[in-house]
């Protein structure tokens, strides 16, 4: 019973081989059942006859007489010349898949090999879209890792999105991610199991690794921590957005400036070219602990002159802003995220030639310093 059903998987995995061979052993028993039949030879010379007349030799020993034979040898013949085209077709299109996929093996291995400066994302449901969407947004490099081809079949890969359809539990998947060069593992799969053990192996391979993980049960976190992750965020809690953010902290830098609404523009040229977005926005009141914060998150070029359109040319805007910065005494801070450390440090150095730079990460004695120090 087992072999039957280890067959019958067998034949489910490779139908196309099978029908070949079936078609094949047809043609053999028709030959053979005709000679013996119509052109009432042995055993042994049906089987002669049907193979050099399939192979379209025919050295002429054995010659049909009858109508009746004559059109089955004719039909044998047509079999043999068709399958022997199928066969020499079958033969070429499998080298040439056979070489394509060494190509596109080789192709994705040097890819793979040449990531550097990425994020690894682990898991492409609801939760990894929306992470995706996020490194997207901001111009990050990113491998993402599912093993669900349908799941991943629309991304648009690029030079800095690439798909690998594998499965992320497994080391000999892992060793391939360039994890040593990269900016983080994010794991977002739906199953805790996984990513614990995702978790504990690319810690065991990968000692400095910066790893945030989903977790989808409470009660899972104190595994999470301890198996090696730096951060275990729920998406059910917070979603997928504050798990992309957990895992580019190290590469989001806290600037404390002080400037007013007619840097903004000046601002926004300075981050842009340099490939940076401003994540928000805080006004610091003197004396006051927690500042007034507005998200701002990523802004394409559109709304980016959108916005300094309408502090030019709409007043009420203009007047709105000019008081908040009158307030604050134009101190404020930012949180600033880029692709790597060096293109923030980039940015950083060019607002700080500007002038606007009071400081980076600065605590909140020292930014109270600043705004007393303006106030007065």
């Amino acid at each position: 019973m087992k072999t039957l059903e280890m067959l019958l998987e067998y034949f489910k995995r490779n139908r196309l081989e099978n029908f070949a061979i079936l078609i094949i052993l047809a043609i053999i028993l028709y030959g053979v059942l005709g000679s013996i039949f119509i052109m009432h030879l042995n055993i042994y010379d049906s089987i002669y006859y049907t193979i050099i007349t399939i192979a379209t030799v025919g050295y002429g020993d054995i010659t049909p007489i009858t109508p009746l034979e004559k059109i089955f040898t004719v039909t044998l013949i047509l079999a043999g010349v068709g399958l022997l085209a199928y066969i020499l077709t079958f033969i070429i299109s499998s080298v040439t898949e056979n070489l394509q996929n060494r190509r596109s093996g080789r192709i994705m291995a040097k890819r793979l090999a040449e990531m550097e400066n990425h994020y690894v994302l682990c898991g492409f449901g609801r939760v990894g879209l929306s992470v995706f969407e996020e490194l997207k947004k901001r111009n990050q490099k990113v491998i993402i890792v599912d093993m669900d081809e349908k799941a991943t079949e629309d991304i648009e890969e690029d030079e800095n999105i690439f798909v690998y359809n594998a499965n992320a539990t497994e080391d000999k998947t892992i060793k391939k991610l360039n994890i040593d060069k990269s900016l983080g593992v994010i794991i977002a799969t739906g199953n805790d199991v996984d990513n614990l053990f995702m978790v504990l192996s690319i810690r065991e391979l990968y000692k400095d690794a910066r790893i945030i993980t989903r977790a989808s049960k409470k009660e899972n976190y104190k595994r999470l921590k301890h198996a090696g992750a730096d951060k275990i965020i729920s998406p059910e809690a917070s979603g997928g957005v504050d798990l992309y953010f957990a895992a580019v902290e190290p590469n989001l830098v806290y600037v404390t400036q002080r400037h007013g609404i007619d840097f903004l523009e000046r601002e926004f040229e300075i981050l842009k070219k340099h490939d940076c977005h401003l994540e928000n926005i805080e006004y610091h009141f003197p004396g006051v602990r927690t500042p007034v914060t507005r998200t701002i998150g990523v802004l394409d070029e559109e709304e980016r002159n959108h916005f300094i359109d309408r502090v030019k040319n709409n007043p009420d805007v203009k007047e709105s802003l000019d008081i908040m910065y009158n307030t604050v005494n134009g101190v404020h801070s930012h949180w600033i995220s880029g692709p790597d450390k060096d293109h923030i440090d980039m940015a950083v150095e060019e607002l700080e030639k500007e002038g606007s730079v009071l400081g980076v990460n600065l605590e909140f004695k020292e930014i109270n310093e600043f705004t007393k120090q303006f106030k007065e």
